[in-house]
């Protein structure tokens, strides 16, 4: 059963409908005029919106260019455009980075953390000013519909990329997956020899990925072979703050994909009992419970599923 939008025309695909585009881009319309975006000068300041936004970036979390590019996903000629204004105005410092000086170090001067001040309260002003016309009610509804919106639209932004799972991304990704098994599960859980592991999860016979929003890891997974052909997800994670958006069953779907590109008609993964979320996700993509085929000491249930419209699937 596919899910249709009000307005959606008649469209029964998978992809958007001329509706959900409409309001997409009705709602793009009416914020960025009420909001200031279409100013010179946004909310005063005498920045355009695009210098100010990044003005905000860096008081808000400094780094690199490369952290910024990345967190704001601007192109490398831009973002020296813009910084080398904010440098001009004596509202930035670029410096190289101690830790390794081929990269650029940006933070605020004292001039920039005052007009960083007073962006922030311009900005909380303008968002009150919107507001203020509504009842309580009425405020309450706008702010769970941005909330979600806000959520959906990241979540259809997230960007997910096969890495080496030594990398410093993987790393941060496995760590914060550890962390939460260690809360959830009773008696806690240890993760072994993780490094070992992560050999089964480089090609040629396996991959691993990790789905990225503004520059840091909200999503991961990964692909090894099993003995009799068969591929096996391991390491699925999501963040949960994004969980309930949707990411989890497209990051499956897309391991589901790794896992034919290695060669895999049947895909394996087991959780524990505790994980019920997981456990449901499981079932509406078409996993199939099996009986146990690994000796992992924290697995309770048991899943397979075969890929490209295939049968017999607990082989």
């Amino acid at each position: 059963m596919t899910d249709v939008m009000d307005g959606a025309k008649g469209h029964t695909g998978e992809g958007p409908g001329e509706g959900h585009v409409a309001v997409v881009r009705r709602f793009n319309r009416s914020y960025t005029q009420r909001v200031g975006a279409l100013d010179d000068s946004f909310l005063g300041t005498g920045m355009p919106l695009g210098t100010a936004r990044l003005l905000f970036e860096i008081g808000t979390a400094a780094g690199t260019a490369r952290d910024l590019r990345e967190r704001l996903g601007l192109d490398s000629g831009y973002l020296s455009r813009l910084l080398r204004r904010l440098e001009a105005d004596g509202l930035v410092a670029v410096a190289p980075d101690p830790d390794d000086r081929r990269r650029r170090r940006v933070d605020l001067t004292a001039a920039g953390r005052g007009a960083w001040d007073d962006l922030e309260r311009r900005s909380a002003d303008r968002a009150r000013d919107l507001v203020a016309p509504l009842t309580p009610r009425q405020r309450d509804r706008l702010a769970a519909a941005l909330a979600e919106a806000d959520l959906l639209v990241r979540a259809a932004t997230v960007t997910i990329e096969r890495v080496d799972p030594a990398s410093p991304v993987a790393l941060a990704a496995v760590g914060a997956y550890v962390a939460e098994l260690d809360e959830r599960f009773p008696g806690g859980f240890d993760a072994g020899d993780l490094a070992a592991g992560a050999d089964r999860l480089r090609p040629p016979s396996g991959a691993f990925v990790v789905a990225t929003s503004d520059g840091a890891p909200v999503a991961c997974g990964g692909v090894q072979a099993l003995d009799d052909g068969a591929g096996e997800i391991k390491r699925m994670w999501v963040h949960p703050a994004w969980r309930g958006a949707g990411l989890g069953s497209r990051l499956l779907r897309h391991l589901e994909g790794v896992c034919r590109d290695l060669g895999h008609d049947v895909v394996r993964l087991d959780t524990n009992g505790s994980l019920t979320e997981a456990l449901a996700m499981y079932e509406r993509a078409g996993y199939r419970h099996v009986g146990r085929y690994n000796d992992n000491p924290y697995a309770e249930h048991f899943f397979a599923k075969r890929l490209a419209g295939a049968s017999d699937v607990g082989r």
